[in-house]
């Protein structure tokens, strides 16, 4: 398969076809597919990441859980109400701040935990699949310079 690149300098190419189109249309892409498998087992990518975040570093905070996964406070107090509801984690207070509610996994929490850990480890067999850990070492180091730049914009707006 051939990719034609227009002539000229990248920035004169079509937004769908610069690295950054690449990058969205990817990134949204790998997100469908692990909703798509997620959805089997009742959660979504954003559940699952709060389920492996409290597997990992737990109990903690709904404020520290969204500076965690890079979202708001509101936006993850959903996440945890969906997850409350299904009975994968619980509010607990704070013993030494009675304003503070820590978020934690009950055992219904640790096994939806090991399903979606199961999921996973299968969605990045496939993602991964006729790369090398050099690829994907040059790819994690390019992407995180991104990802730097990118904040650094955002911090330009604050």
């Amino acid at each position: 398969m051939s990719l034609a690149h227009p002539a000229g300098h990248e920035l004169d190419a079509p937004p769908w076809s610069r690295v950054e189109g690449t990058l969205l249309s990817t990134a949204r892409a790998v997100r469908r597919a692990y909703d798509a498998a997620f959805a089997e087992l009742g959660v979504n990518l954003s559940e699952a990441s709060v389920l492996a975040h409290l597997r990992d570093g737990g109990p903690l905070t709904q404020t520290e859980l969204a500076r965690r996964i890079g979202t708001g406070r509101a936006r993850m107090g959903a996440w945890i109400d969906n997850l409350v509801a299904k009975g994968a984690v619980v509010r607990e207070a704070d013993p030494h701040d009675r304003r503070v509610w820590n978020v934690a996994l009950t055992p219904v929490g640790l096994q939806l935990w090991e399903q979606t850990a199961r999921v996973d480890r299968t969605i990045r067999k496939v993602l991964r699949a006729g790369s090398t850990p050099e690829d994907r070492a040059r790819l994690d180091a390019l992407l995180t310079l991104i990802n730097r730049n990118a904040d650094t914009l955002i911090d330009r707006t604050r």
